[in-house]
């Protein structure tokens, strides 16, 4: 049996995005929630992510190195087209990794400069991934397999709401997080900070997916919505993906009311699938949208194959170190942790 190795491609690089986005994002939300604790409790966050914050970002690494060097052709058009936002977002990770070490070791006015640092860095990144995302899903300009478009592209009123979503989703993400990790006053105060995210996180999602709609002809059809009439049975086979947002959502309220400390983290992550999901159904199979397919962006068939054995070895190890790593480190964090 011949493998299709252009679409396990597809799959390795999507999912390795769709970890990072969940993995990473509650510790960007983490620092995004920076602004609203108190000294004694940003060492506690801190403490909470501090033994895998840095192994979240491999899969950040493994998306975009797998992109150049599996769809080389994908690369080459994405990243003219996003150059502005993700130097932006690459700047805010590196400020932000440098706070992250730099700000247990500062005095007074060397802490709080970090704390901002470490602050400004997440929310940073956050919006550059969110202009990212916009950017993508608008679609980007091409003639002749090439980017065809201005610098500046990326920016638009779409884009921006996207980013606004992306920052309180990492928000959501964050405080669930620290409802299942911490304890005493902090708990409490994640509880709250995830009751104000939830809603403000439903009602961007609900305004994301109908600009959606409208930001290009070919989404709307896929979703069924042709010219002034819908398509029901186009819609129903899709139709699982939002009400797993919906369900997501319902689960981060039940368990925040119910008192409970995973539930809403796991409703929060149900959610991203949720919204991933939707946009994969969207744009696929194109890598570029809405011009270049995956198959049209593929290496050649023998350095997929040679990579393909390569990550066979490397994907299991990455992944076993982390699931390791997570149990390792479970549990409730207490002010005593001693990681910062």
């Amino acid at each position: 049996m011949t493998l299709d190795l252009p679409l396990i491609w597809a799959g390795i690089i999507a999912t390795a995005v769709l970890l990072y986005v969940m993995l990473d994002g509650f510790d960007l939300g983490v620092g995004i929630l920076f602004p609203f604790a108190s000294e004694a409790e940003r060492d506690v966050m801190v403490d909470s992510i501090a033994p895998i914050w840095d192994g979240n970002e491999t899969w950040l690494v493994m998306g975009g190195g797998g992109l150049f060097a599996a769809f080389p052709k994908a690369y080459a058009v994405v990243l003219p087209a996003l150059y502005g936002p993700i130097m932006l977002m690459l700047l805010g990770l590196v400020m932000r990794g440098v706070a992250f070490e730099f700000r247990a070791r500062g005095r007074v006015r060397g802490r709080a400069f970090w704390t901002a640092a470490f602050a400004g860095g997440s929310i940073t990144a956050a919006v550059a991934q969110g202009f990212v995302l916009g950017g993508f899903i608008q679609g980007v300009t091409m003639k002749n397999n090439a980017f065809a478009g201005g610098p500046w592209d990326w920016l638009t009123p779409y884009t921006v709401l996207v980013a606004a979503g992306i920052v309180a989703g990492y928000a959501l993400l964050g405080a669930t997080w620290l409802v299942w990790r911490t304890e005493t006053e902090l708990h409490g105060k994640a509880r709250r900070w995830a009751w104000i995210a939830g809603p403000v996180v439903a009602a961007l999602l609900a305004a994301v997916s109908l600009a959606t709609l409208l930001v290009h002809p070919k989404i709307a059809v896929r979703w069924g919505f042709t010219g002034q009439a819908f398509d029901l049975s186009t819609f129903l086979p899709l139709s699982p993906i939002p009400l797993l947002g919906l369900a997501g959502l319902a689960i981060v309220a039940a368990g925040l009311m119910r008192k409970a400390h995973g539930l809403p983290f796991a409703g929060a992550l149900l959610v991203f699938l949720s919204g991933y999901a939707g946009l994969a159904a969207g744009f696929f199979p194109n890598i570029v949208p809405y011009g270049m397919t995956f198959r049209q962006a593929a290496n050649a068939e023998n350095a997929l194959g040679f990579m393909l054995w390569v990550t066979a070895f490397v994907l299991p190890a990455i992944l076993a170190y982390s699931i390791w790593v997570y149990w390792i480190f479970r549990g409730k964090v207490t002010a005593d942790a001693g990681y910062h």
